[in-house]
């Protein structure tokens, strides 16, 4: 169980919070692109509002639709390089609709470690308990599945935990006698990871025996209150026809038109972030505190879980809780975000710096 005692605020985190009357430095959450907090964002959701109101409730099959989700659901597709992509309201819903399909369709799920619950197809699922390279080599091994034709291989991008990207040139080595469907949930590297933060998508080989679909969260970096799915055509009209996603709410429009607005802001705050990331990687390394974190990823994992209380002694609030269940041990990490400054940075690395010299 994590130790860290947990504390409620009255607004959105920015670069600061404040805790009990006082003033915090935040290194937690997962607004990497630091856009519920940007004032221009800000301001167009105020425009998609006037635009669209709050929510549009009603089913995205009905006889009357809006245009804006064809034309925002076209442009994530055509910015990560899929063929399509589908909004939905959440990313656990996204995932569990790609899921759901999939078991309708007769897949056998094999899970990679640390998978992320979005994509679970049972409240609970056998995780492996070894390592991202140990389970790969027994996915591959053509001995794995003999007596299974239609095997979906569900995992992250990135282990956002331990600030781990995964590489997806392994699956050039599954066997091309069954039916695959490779299914990764994205939620921590749509708008971080890849070209110009285009996510995982691009990084996947193509292969015409493995079938790719890619579900995210839009409300970690992206900054908007809803999931996405990315697909082929077919695999998405598959999932659009069925009673599950016909029945769900949609993601707010008045979001979505911040999203199509947003083009430049969302530029500017990636490269933001990638010098955040950039000042902050080598300085931390150096302390033997964290795990070697992949170039650009904004996660700095540490096993030395005092580090929390450390630092919140100095005004630094980090995050430090049991993830994704109450009862597992505590993850410390700090989170870079696009809206920190180069003096943020500075302070951050200085304590961290103190509290390495009280280890040696």
């Amino acid at each position: 169980m994590n130790s860290a005692s947990y504390h409620q605020i009255t607004h959105l985190p920015n670069r600061t919070i404040e805790l009990d009357g006082k003033t915090y430095l935040y290194f937690s959450g997962t607004a990497y692109l630091g856009l519920p907090q940007h004032p221009a964002f800000q301001a167009l959701i105020q425009e998609g509002l006037q635009a669209y109101g709050s929510v549009y409730g009603s089913s995205r099959n009905g006889n009357l639709q809006l245009r804006i989700y064809e034309q925002a659901e076209a442009k994530l597709a055509a910015w990560t390089g899929s063929e399509a992509a589908l909004t939905l309201s959440s990313g656990m819903l996204a995932g569990q609709a790609a899921i759901r399909q999939l078991m309708l369709d007769g897949y056998e799920f094999v899970y990679s470690p640390d998978v992320h619950p979005a994509v679970w197809h049972l409240p609970q699922v056998s995780i492996p308990a070894v390592s991202f390279e140990e389970w790969v080599e027994n996915v591959v091994k053509p001995s794995s599945f003999q007596d299974t034709a239609k095997v979906c291989v569900v995992t992250n991008s990135v282990d956002a935990l331990r600030g781990k990207l995964y590489t997806f040139d392994w699956i050039t080595r599954l066997p091309d006698d069954r039916e695959w469907v490779l299914l990764v949930d994205d939620s921590h590297g749509l708008g971080v990871i890849g070209e110009e933060g285009k996510g995982i998508w691009g990084q996947i080989p193509s292969l015409p025996h493995v079938r790719i679909i890619v579900t995210a969260s839009l409300a970690k970096a992206m900054g908007l209150p809803g999931g996405v799915i990315f697909s082929d055509k077919i695999t998405l009209q598959k999932i659009r026809s069925t009673a599950y996603f016909g029945g769900c709410s949609p993601i707010a429009p008045d979001h979505l038109y911040a999203y199509l607005h947003a083009t430049d802001l969302y530029a500017e705050a990636y490269q933001r972030l990638a010098y955040n990331v950039r000042q902050c990687a080598t300085q931390l390394a150096s302390l033997g505190l964290f795990n070697a974190s992949n170039a650009l990823f904004p996660v700095f994992y540490t096993p030395h879980d005092d580090l929390y209380p450390f630092l919140l002694q100095r005004g630094i609030f980090v995050y430090s809780f049991a993830y994704p269940k109450p009862t597992d041990r505590a993850n410390t990490r700090i989170v870079l975000s696009a809206w920190h400054t180069d003096e943020d940075i500075e302070t951050l690395v200085e304590a961290c710096r103190v509290f390495a010299e009280t280890r040696r």
